[in-house]
């Protein structure tokens, strides 16, 4: 029942997540705004563009949650299998060999 429930507060569509994101812009100004009152002058502005900020990181996490599958994949429970990248023996980072030539010009020098 709880699981019923909870599918009802899921986003699945970005119409859904531009609703979301335009809620919490309302919110974000309308508490800008009591910023403003409360703390006048600078710190008050600083305040109120930092709950005005928030909304663009907010929305934009919410859009790349909900991003459209791209088209060349099939939809449905048997979708396309996805290659390794790379075997795992070769993730492993390589030795760096010293050489002389490549050191600057500077350290070379000698008086």
């Amino acid at each position: 029942m709880l699981h019923k429930i909870g599918r009802l507060f899921t986003i699945k569509t970005r119409w859904e997540a531009w609703l979301v994101i335009y809620a919490i812009a309302l919110g974000a100004v309308e508490r800008g705004r009591h910023y403003l009152e409360i703390y006048p002058g600078w710190g008050g502005w600083m305040l109120a563009l930092a709950c005005t900020g928030v909304v663009f990181l907010a929305g934009a996490k919410l859009l790349d949650t909900v991003r459209p599958a791209p088209a060349g994949l099939k939809a449905g429970p048997y979708s396309a299998s996805m290659k390794r990248r790379t075997p795992i023996g070769r993730s492993r980072p390589t030795l760096r060999r010293y050489r002389p030539s490549s050191e600057p010009r500077i350290s070379r020098r000698r008086d």
